[in-house]
């Protein structure tokens, strides 16, 4: 048997940023960081089913990896705001990409939602 390919089909660092990005909803937090919202309440408010527990540790996994950045702003209340790092906006691309992919491929319709099987749409 050959194995020689099977290198190349494994990259360590892919799968580091795959785990990353593609963690519980880390997608979406992302996409609602790229768009604008800033503010713990935003965000959460802007992603339904997202608790709050869940946010706030996926926030501090991306200020882990340097993809987002933490400012608190020393006001009554205290306000405190997300933004991406240089590095964050770099997966502008990669959201924007897996953005068309899901309109492409996976179901619109709540009853085929859970068939992502389903059949993509003609090709014309």
């Amino acid at each position: 048997m050959d194995h020689a390919g099977d290198s190349a089909a494994f990259c360590p660092l892919y799968q580091r940023a795959a785990e990353l990005i593609g963690g519980r909803w880390t997608g979406a937090i992302l996409r609602a960081l790229l768009a604008g919202r800033a503010r713990f309440t935003d965000l959460a408010g802007s992603i339904p089913g997202l608790s709050d527990r869940m946010l706030s540790e996926r926030l501090k996994e991306l200020e882990a990896a340097g993809i987002v950045t933490r400012t608190v702003a020393a006001t009554t209340p205290v306000r405190i705001e997300y933004h991406l790092t240089e590095r964050g906006h770099a997966l502008n691309a990669v959201v924007q990409a897996v953005s068309q992919w899901a309109e492409l491929w996976l179901p619109h319709d709540e009853a085929a939602a859970e068939d992502v099987t389903a059949q993509p749409p003609a090709q014309h």
